[in-house]
C-alpha cells in the first residue's frame, strides 16, 4: 500500500507523526509532502522519521506532483481551509495543490482530514461539497471548543483502510450487536456480564473496512466507537430484541456478537433492603438470534455460541443446535475457558458448511476471516 501524506499548517500538524507511524504499523509505504505552514509548526526530520523517507518540500526537475500522484492514496491530514478551498478551485500554486490536482486526474483516491477553527469549516462547507461530488473522501472531524479538530486516529485508519481495500461488501448493510446486556433487579442492581464488546467491534470495523454500511448494536459498551460507523446504545436483552426487530429487514448481514442475557430477574419498583435474604426468580429472555431469520429470510446470520469447560466435540454440537434453531449460516464457537470475556484473544471454531477449528489469534485478526466468509457467501 503506497500512501502519499500531504500535512498543511494547521496546529493538527503535530498529529502527523503519530498518523504516519500507524500508517507504517498497517504497512503503508508513505511519501510525505509539507507545505510552508506546516514546516512552520513541526520540523521536516520529525515526518522523516515518522515515514523513513525523505521530504517533498518543493518541486522540482523531477515533477513530483506527477511522479507521486498515481498511488493507492493520498491523505491530507491535517487539510487547512486554505489547501481544501484551492483544490475546489483547481489552483496549483503549491506542491500540494499540484499534486491533488494530478491525483484528481489519475482517478487516485483522495482523502481529507479538516482541522480548523469552526467558523473557516462552516465557510468552506460549499467547497468540501463540490470536491466530495468530484469523489474525494472527507474524515469529518471533532466538533469541541468552537473548533474542527483532528479526529481520533482510528477515524482515519478505518477511512484509508476502507478506500484502499477490495470492498467485498460494498452496497451492504451490515448489523452488528456487541457487548453484554444488563438485566435490572431494583432501579440501582442488576444482572450482568463481562462481555467487552471487542469482538462485535472488530468485526463491525472490519465490515466498514470492506465497505460495508455497518450500524453496531451495542449493549453497555465502554469502548470508544469510532463516528464512521453507526451506533445505537441498548440495555436489556428485551431492549435488543426490539431494536432488532425495528432494524432487521433493511439489513443483508447480521453479526450477533452480543453476550444476551438468557434470564431475566422480577423487577422491584423499589430498591431492594439489603438487610435481609433474597430469593431472585428468573425468567427466561427470549432468543433474540431464533427470530431473524422470521423477520427478514434473506439476511446472512452469524451467531456466536460460548460455553465453558467443554470438549471440542461438546462445543461443535452446541454450535450445531444453534444453527439448526435459529437458521444461521456460521456459527462461532469459543469455550470461554481458554480465553474469558475481555480478553484480546479467542480459540474458535468456525461451524458453517464444514467445521473449522482455528487456533488462538487476536479479535481482529478473527474478524477479518470472518467478514471474508460472509462477502464470499453473499
Amino acid at each position: 500500500m503506497d500512501i502519499v501524506l500531504c500535512v498543511t499548517g494547521s496546529i493538527a500538524a503535530v498529529e502527523a507523526v503519530k498518523l504516519a507511524r500507524e500508517l507504517r504499523r498497517q504497512g503503508a509505504n508513505i511519501k510525505c509532502f509539507m507545505s510552508d505552514g506546516a514546516c512552520n509548526i513541526i520540523h521536516p526530520y520529525a515526518m522523516e522519521f515518522a515515514t523513513g523517507d525523505n521530504i517533498i518540500l518543493e518541486l522540482t526537475g523531477e515533477i513530483e506532483h506527477v511522479k507521486y500522484a498515481n498511488v493507492d492514496l493520498i491523505l491530507v491530514a491535517p487539510a487547512t481551509a486554505n489547501v481544501i478551498s484551492k483544490f475546489a478551485c483547481k489552483i496549483a500554486d503549491n506542491p500540494i495543490n499540484a499534486l491533488l490536482i494530478a491525483a484528481l486526474g489519475h482517478e487516485t483516491p483522495i482523502v481529507m482530514v479538516p482541522s480548523m477553527d469552526l467558523s473557516m469549516y462552516r465557510a468552506i462547507k460549499y467547497n468540501m461539497e463540490k470536491l466530495t461530488q468530484e469523489g474525494v473522501i472527507f474524515v469529518p472531524p471533532r466538533m469541541e471548543e468552537g473548533k474542527a479538530k483532528f479526529p481520533h486516529l482510528d477515524d482515519i485508519m478505518l477511512t484509508v483502510l476502507r478506500e484502499t481495500s477490495t470492498k467485498n461488501l460494498r452496497g451492504k448493510k451490515v448489523l452488528v450487536s456487541a457487548g453484554g446486556t444488563y438485566e435490572a433487579l431494583d432501579p440501582v442492581r442488576g444482572i450482568c456480564n463481562l462481555s467487552s464488546g471487542k469482538m462485535g467491534l472488530e468485526l463491525a470495523k472490519e465490515a466498514f473496512i470492506q465497505g460495508a454500511d455497518v450500524t453496531l448494536l451495542g449493549a453497555n459498551l465502554s469502548l470508544r466507537v469510532p463516528s464512521c460507523i453507526g451506533m445505537v446504545n441498548v440495555i436489556s436483552a428485551a431492549e435488543m430484541f426490539d431494536k432488532v426487530q425495528e432494524l432487521i429487514e433493511d439489513f443483508d448481514v447480521f453479526i450477533s456478537a452480543a453476550a444476551v442475557a438468557d434470564f431475566k430477574p422480577e423487577y422491584s419498583e423499589s430498591k431492594i433492603l439489603s438487610s435481609r435474604e433474597k430469593i431472585l426468580k428468573l425468567e427466561p429472555n427470549p432468543k433474540i438470534i431464533d427470530s431473524v431469520k422470521t423477520l427478514n429470510p434473506n439476511v446472512y446470520l452469524v451467531g456466536f455460541k460460548a460455553e465453558y469447560d467443554v470438549s471440542e466435540d461438546e462445543l461443535i454440537e452446541s454450535a450445531r443446535e444453534q444453527m439448526e434453531r435459529s437458521g444461521a449460516d456460521l456459527v462461532v464457537a469459543n469455550d470461554l475457558a481458554v480465553e474469558g470475556f475481555g480478553s484480546n484473544k479467542i480459540r474458535p471454531i468456525l461451524v458453517y458448511d464444514r467445521v473449522e477449528k482455528l487456533p488462538c489469534m487476536g479479535k481482529r485478526e478473527l474478524s477479518r476471516i470472518i467478514i471474508q466468509i460472509v462477502s464470499q457467501n453473499l
